[in-house]
């Protein structure tokens, strides 16, 4: 990992990378998705749900401490055996293989349905991908740069959700707990796929400048998160009704119609051509990743070529097929259940080894 020593990651530039790959295309249907689980009471599933994430968080940084000169790749191949750390590898690859393909795929959709619906998807594709290759081939120091910049530059979204308070009904969201606690946890799978990304501090743990607040850093941008989810939701559920917030697939851009300057007329146009680069934080990092854990498959930790045959496969495939919204949904929830085994289920089973092994060798020695 000598990348790791010359190309080192400053603390805001992880928690910019984490926070991205989560504020991702989900957040557009957020609001719908938590309003169908609990209705008005679901925003108060992401205090639950940041609850949970720290606890998540916690445990991969423990893991991690195991190893920190090195990836989880490294680290399964030192305590299982080569062959182990590489069916890992592949096993991961695939999983931000298939979170990437899912937010190109999304990205494309809508801009497609709301800026410009004759274009081809192939040609969005190669126009997303030209960017995504020439920052991942750098690695994570340029990918934390990028996310800086994107982020500083993000700013001022927020402050556009201020011009619908003018209209807001804060009676909708009373009472509270109107079904009682059940709705509310009914809701926490919807925040499941975007809460998704937090492993990524597997690969990118070596190279952190301050390993030491590796944990601080991974709960600030699980809050940076959730403080984003929580604002739009809000301002989303005391707009709409309860009954109409239901009936937009994507309410938060809905909601920008009733806003109107004297020097622009359709806020969300603009809006709309400026969330994509906040989208490409979710498909530049995984595709890095992927390429890396390929990558490293072979023995090897040059990211050029595997990147330059991911990207190629995409556009040629993107010619002949690319999936609809609605079956883009299906494949959001089975990258879910993927997610909960990656980032929920793996993370507990690996510490509780390593901490039975280290036990076991104390007890030995003694």
């Amino acid at each position: 990992m000598n990348g790791a020593r010359r190309h080192p990651i400053s603390s805001m530039q992880l928690i910019f990378i984490l926070s991205g790959l989560q504020l991702s295309v989900s957040i557009l249907s957020l609001p719908k998705d938590l309003a169908d689980a609990a209705g008005t009471d679901g925003w108060m599933a992401i205090p639950l749900a940041f609850a949970i994430n720290v606890v998540v968080c916690y445990v991969v940084v423990k893991i991690m401490e195991y190893h920190p000169n090195g990836t989880i790749l490294d680290l399964l191949a030192q305590n299982f055996g080569v062959w182990v750390g590489k069916g890992y590898a592949l096993l991961f690859s695939l999983y931000y293989l298939t979170f990437m393909y899912d937010s190109l795929d999304r990205g494309i959709l809508i801009t497609k349905a709301w800026l410009m619906p004759t274009t081809p998807s192939y040609m969005f594709m190669f126009l997303f991908l030209v960017p995504t290759y020439m920052i991942s081939k750098h690695g994570p120091q340029v990918l934390g740069r990028y996310a800086e910049v994107v982020f500083f530059l993000s700013c001022w979204i927020p402050f556009i959700y201020l011009f619908t308070l003018k209209q807001a009904h804060w009676l909708y969201l009373l009472p509270m707990f109107k079904e009682g606690i059940v709705p509310i946890l009914s809701a926490l799978p919807a925040l499941l796929y975007p809460s998704l990304g937090m492993v990524t501090i597997f690969i990118l743990y070596p190279y952190l400048s301050n390993k030491k607040k590796a944990f601080r850093n991974m709960v600030l941008s699980n809050g940076l998160t959730m403080l984003a989810y929580l604002l739009i939701t809000l301002a989303c559920f005391i707009y709409f009704s309860p009954d109409e917030i239901k009936m937009f697939n994507e309410p938060i851009v809905s909601i920008l119609k009733t806003i109107e300057f004297q020097f622009m007329e359709r806020i969300e146009v603009p809006f709309i051509s400026y969330y994509i680069i906040i989208y490409s934080l979710a498909w530049i990092p995984s595709t890095y990743i992927a390429a890396y854990c390929i990558s490293w498959t072979f023995g090897s930790e040059n990211v050029i070529r595997p990147l330059q045959i991911l990207c190629f496969l995409l556009v040629v495939s993107s010619y002949f097929y690319i999936p609809t919204f609605n079956q883009s949904d299906r494949f959001g929830i089975w990258m879910g259940w993927y997610g909960i085994g990656m980032e929920y289920v793996f993370p507990f089973i690996l510490l509780g080894y390593l901490m039975l092994r280290k036990r076991f060798r104390t007890e030995n020695s003694l």
